[in-house]
């Protein structure tokens, strides 16, 4: 069966760090064939943010044009890591952990992918059956000398840190995983160019022919300084609340604007241009970072949740009220000193925040701010506790 959609002008540059072979990736969208394109992940999060969506949002657009999405868990690679970015090794985990959280990608890529269309595969399926002496034949086409070029084993070798055995064998199985699946072309992020390079050599030397590769930018995270992830805590998560991504989105530096509307909507290349002239003719930026906001919430929630969301947004932000839904809270005492107030409403997860939350005036009772964290407070019912700009209880 033939591809005969009209392929977009900017498939091969949106979002797009590097491509390899472009040359070799043209002719095979020239001849019209489906191609078979793999992405695997490994389930080490419990959740999906907008990051890992970039490389989600490109396939989407492969897949509307009738080539094979192959979504690959890595359910077993995934008990002990990808070694990339870490500078110490990491450990093993659990095989009920992986599947649980696996369960969860998938449910969380059909927010954007067609699921029904996706071919999902779990790389257990070869490497719970592989057996000794067939891992060893394996790991025979690598060299010990090639594995330990990637970055962060030279960083932790001039440390002095040790490399776990089984580190340098993860792009090994990485490579073979593209053999499996006999994949045309890999979408993946910047950091797994090394990896699936791999994959590039090992499949000539299994009589296929090699996958094309193409690299996507990483998503810069909320803080507007590093690439997002969860452990910086400057993510959205795509199967966040409404009203929480709508904050979330809307906190992102002005900066960042043009970047989140490239990487993870789908707004046209005309519209970018047109959003992009908007900015530079002096329009507020917060007016632009609401359509932005709008887009993200109708592709995970719909069009209606991220109306409400825009609402909300203004009420607590533009008119200083209280959300419309606030969660009730029942204090174990009439009075509390601030302290323990926050931390047992579940407002903060120590009283070390607290008292620095405090003094940093981001506490408020009924919209005044709060500076005593040791005199004991009568609380009174429906009274509104807010800590920073999102986080709100009523007392009951």
């Amino acid at each position: 069966m033939l591809v005969k959609k009209q392929i977009p002008s900017d498939l091969l540059t949106r979002g797009i760090e590097e491509i390899i072979q472009r040359h070799s990736l043209e002719s095979k969208l020239q001849s019209g064939k489906p191609l078979r394109i793999k992405h695997g992940v490994d389930p080490t999060t419990q959740d999906l943010h907008l990051g890992y969506a970039v490389i989600y949002q490109k396939l989407k657009v492969w897949q509307d044009l009738g080539h094979k999405i192959i979504f690959l868990v890595g359910d077993f690679t995934g008990r002990f890591g990808d070694p990339t970015d870490q500078n110490q090794t990491r450990k093993l985990r659990d095989k009920k952990e992986i599947e649980n959280k696996a369960q969860n990608y998938i449910k969380q890529i059909g927010k954007i992918l067609d699921i029904k269309k996706t071919e999902i595969r779990r790389n257990s399926e070869w490497y719970g059956k592989m057996s000794a002496e067939e891992l060893l034949k394996l790991q025979s086409h690598f060299t010990v000398s090639r594995l330990l070029e990637r970055d962060m084993f030279q960083v932790r070798i001039k440390k002095g840190k040790e490399i776990g055995y089984h580190e340098p064998v993860y792009p090994i199985l990485q490579a073979y995983d593209s053999v499996m699946l006999k994949s045309d072309l890999t979408i993946i992020g910047t950091d797994q160019k090394f990896n699936e390079l791999q994959a590039r050599n090992l499949q000539k030397e299994f009589g296929q022919a090699p996958q094309d590769v193409i690299t996507m930018s990483l998503l810069i995270g909320t803080d507007g300084k590093r690439k997002m992830s969860q452990s910086l805590d400057n993510y959205i998560g795509i199967a966040e609340a409404p009203n929480e991504m709508y904050g979330k989105v809307m906190s992102i530096p002005d900066s960042l604007i043009m970047h989140y509307f490239e990487l993870t909507t789908q707004v046209s290349a005309t519209e970018l241009k047109a959003i992009q002239n908007e900015l530079k003719s002096g329009t507020n930026p917060r007016k632009v970072k609401a359509r932005l906001a709008e887009e993200i919430i109708t592709t995970y929630h719909s069009k209606k949740e991220a109306n409400k969301a825009a609402k909300e947004f203004d009420q607590v932000f533009k008119n200083k009220k209280a959300p419309s839904d606030v969660p009730s809270y029942k204090p174990s005492k009439k009075k509390l000193d601030l302290l323990t107030l926050l931390t047992e409403s579940g407002l903060v997860t120590s009283k070390s925040e607290a008292r620095r939350l405090i003094e940093q005036k981001a506490v408020k009772i009924d919209n005044q701010v709060q500076s005593d964290w040791q005199s004991p407070i009568l609380l009174k019912s429906n009274s509104v506790i807010q800590v920073g700009k999102r986080k709100f209880v009523k007392i009951k």
